[in-house]
Order: structure tokens, then sequence, then C-alpha cells
């Protein structure tokens, strides 16, 4: 399972209940994270998510294509680290995201990212455009292993060693 299902009503309110079962699903998961869609409905024009995440989990390294493809990340708890990459795959910059304000990110469509759990029980709140639709939301990179292949763990420990 990649996500938990979507909100429903016509409000939502984080709660540390919500929170412990957004780690725990995390943990069991053979991903090392999993996603809670805030949004009511796939087509949704704006895709808003809480991503759990525990200390293992490959994020490919992705950009998104689409114009105006922004994404917004804010970190909730725990700490994330977040990799941005020039084109070819070499690392532009990174940024150790913390909860509180220095815990925000944010960027323009192509730029190149990825990002880690740098400890457990991480969880960020993720704002993109919508609707989702799974051909066009990601352009993975070449130059980095896919998720499942077994040098992205290589490849992970590489960018955690960033931070």
């Amino acid at each position: 399972m990649n996500a938990l299902p979507n909100v429903a009503g016509d409000h939502f309110e984080l709660t540390a209940a919500i929170l412990l079962t957004g780690f725990r699903e995390s943990a069991a998961s053979a991903r090392r994270r999993i996603i809670l869609p805030l949004h009511r409905t796939q087509g949704a024009t704006v895709q808003r998510m809480l991503n759990f995440f525990q200390p293992g989990t490959y994020v490919c390294p992705h950009q998104h294509p689409e114009d105006g493809a922004i994404e917004t990340i804010c970190v909730l708890s725990g700490v994330l680290g977040f990799v941005l990459f020039e084109a070819e795959g070499s690392v532009r910059s990174t940024h150790r995201l913390n909860t509180g304000p220095l815990g925000l990110i944010d960027i323009e469509p192509g730029v190149w990212h990825g990002m880690v759990a740098l400890s457990p029980d991480t969880a960020i709140l993720e704002i993109k455009r919508g609707p989702y639709e799974a051909k066009a939301d990601k352009s993975f990179a070449a130059w980095a292993p896919p998720e499942g292949d077994p040098a992205a763990l290589e490849y992970l420990s590489t960018l955690e060693a960033l931070f």
C-alpha cells in the first residue's frame, strides 16, 4: 500500500492519533513511507498530502515537468534532507529541513530533486498542482537507480552521507 484513503468531510485537523497512524503505517510499509491524501478527490486542482517517512526509504530523484507544477514542502515532524540536482545529476545544493519555520522549501517546475528521512517518524505536508496524473506528474532521473533496483540502497547511502 502506497497511500492511506483520502480524508473525507469539509475539514481536516491533524491530530496526534493521525500522526501515530502515519508513523506506524510507514514503518510497516515495504517502502518505509506512506501518503495520507488531504484532498478529497484525486481530481482536485490542488493536491495536499501528508507524507510519512522512515529512514531507509528511497525517493528516486525526479522533477515535475508540467507547467505550473510548483511543489511546496513543509516539515511537520522529524528531519528531512532535501537535495537539488543539476540536470546531469551532480548535487546543486542540500537543505536540512527541520520542524518549524526553517522546515519549508518551495520549488518551481522542472527542478531535479530528491529527499531522505534523516530521523525516524518524519512527516511532511506536500502541496502541488493537481489533478494528479501518474504518467505526467514526474520524470525520474535517468542518472539515478529506480526504486526497487539493488543499486538504490547504495545510492541512498550516498545521499544520506551529504547530511
